[in-house]
């Protein structure tokens, strides 16, 4: 019926994205034997993918302005995690580094993924 092997080689890869792209149209039941192949079969995918196609965490900086943009957020509203008008936006033209006082506050203000915000210091 429903074959599944290893996601070894890129046709592999390709294969199995073929396999499954009809369920996105007509998705199965949950706990069918269609819906387990295709829960299978996605984790085999992403599996691949993490080895083969790894995303990069974004730049910090990057991370907020897109948080801001998405959110409507301004250089004012940073001040409580950041500091004076003046310091945002320097941070924010990476003109100064983000100390770890400003990523907890960012994360405990907003909501800013740690992982993304700590990244600047891993570079």
């Amino acid at each position: 019926m429903m074959n599944i092997k290893p996601i070894k080689t890129e046709q592999d890869y390709k294969t199995a994205l073929k396999t499954i792209s009809p369920y996105f149209d007509n998705e199965p039941e949950i706990g069918s034997p269609e819906g387990d192949f295709l829960e299978v079969m996605l984790l085999l995918i992403e599996a691949y993918e993490a080895k083969h196609y790894p995303i990069e965490p974004p730049d910090p900086i990057e991370a907020i302005k897109f948080r801001m943009e998405q959110e409507g957020l301004t250089a004012k509203d940073l001040v409580p995690a950041i500091g004076q008008l003046n310091r945002v936006y320097e941070v924010l033209n990476k003109k100064r580094k983000l100390t770890l006082g400003m990523i907890r506050k960012l994360h405990q203000q907003f909501g800013f993924p740690l992982e993304h915000l700590i990244r600047a210091y891993e570079l």
